[in-house]
């Protein structure tokens, strides 16, 4: 708990309320709290425990369904706000960037991910991931501390991390297109264990030396991997490919 740093002015929107233990502390310590569950089942039984709290909201929605401002605006509250949750390995991606995407994003999360999961995230170059770097755009990722298995009953088979996510006040890099930005970054990581030159010439069915001289021209090397690259580079890389078509797929026609 002490991790949010919350204070008796915040609003939190905690995902995943489950039975609702980190709830009722959330509740104890905030100002206003929406908690979002997708059990209808456990909607219930929490609108029973929580009658009593007038500063709690229960919306029962599947977070990927509405945005943050219709949740808020659901409950009554208003921006800013944090985010609380414990997130499952399926859906902790696109929770995540559901978040850090929205018009209206969080001024920070405080998330329990698998231990795996954080590790990715705040990775630096060398060990760099998809999912890092969707993160590392918007916001600043710290892995606060490690939670062992028998901290949960019944005990899972892996360990977990909670991590702080700050957002920035602007992207790390500059982009034209976002969605186009990490549909490249796809590119480059479809295939990690090859050099990047062969992966992009796989994905956007481009001529191996084509990539290699548009990534040498970027100042990229082109033997290094996907994940040996930060921001910065991905960036620089986005721009000298911005410009060329994607080529043709093995076997297609060519007009």
């Amino acid at each position: 708990m002490a991790a949010a740093a919350l204070s008796p002015e915040d609003t939190v929107v905690e995902v995943g309320a489950g039975l609702g233990v980190l709830t009722e502390q959330l509740a104890r310590r905030a100002r206003n709290v929406v908690a979002v569950e997708v059990d209808e089942g456990l909607c219930g039984y929490l609108r029973r425990r929580f009658e009593s709290h007038p500063n709690l909201s229960l919306v029962n929605a599947d977070i990927r369904s509405m945005t943050p401002s219709q949740l808020l605006a659901a409950a009554g509250a208003q921006a800013p706000y944090l985010v609380v949750a414990n997130l499952p390995f399926y859906i902790a991606a696109p929770v995540l960037r559901h978040f850090l995407e929205a018009s209206e994003p969080p001024a920070r999360l405080v998330v329990m991910v698998q231990k795996e999961v954080a590790e990715s995230i705040v990775a630096g170059p060398g060990r760099q991931s998809l999912l890092g770097l969707s993160v590392q755009l918007y916001a600043s990722p710290r892995l606060l501390f490690t939670v062992p298995p028998s901290a949960f009953y019944p005990p899972p088979k892996v360990h977990s991390a909670v991590l702080r996510i700050d957002m920035r006040e602007r992207p790390a890099v500059a982009v034209d297109d976002r969605e186009r930005f990490f549909r490249f970054l796809r590119a480059g990581f479809s295939a990690p264990r090859k050099q990047l030159r062969n992966a992009l010439s796989h994905a956007l069915a481009l001529d191996p030396e084509t990539v290699a001289s548009l990534m040498t021209g970027a100042g990229v090397d082109p033997r290094l991997r996907a994940q040996a690259l930060g921001l910065e580079e991905w960036a620089l890389l986005y721009r000298a490919f911005a410009g060329v078509p994607p080529g043709k797929e093995e076997g297609e026609e060519r007009r």
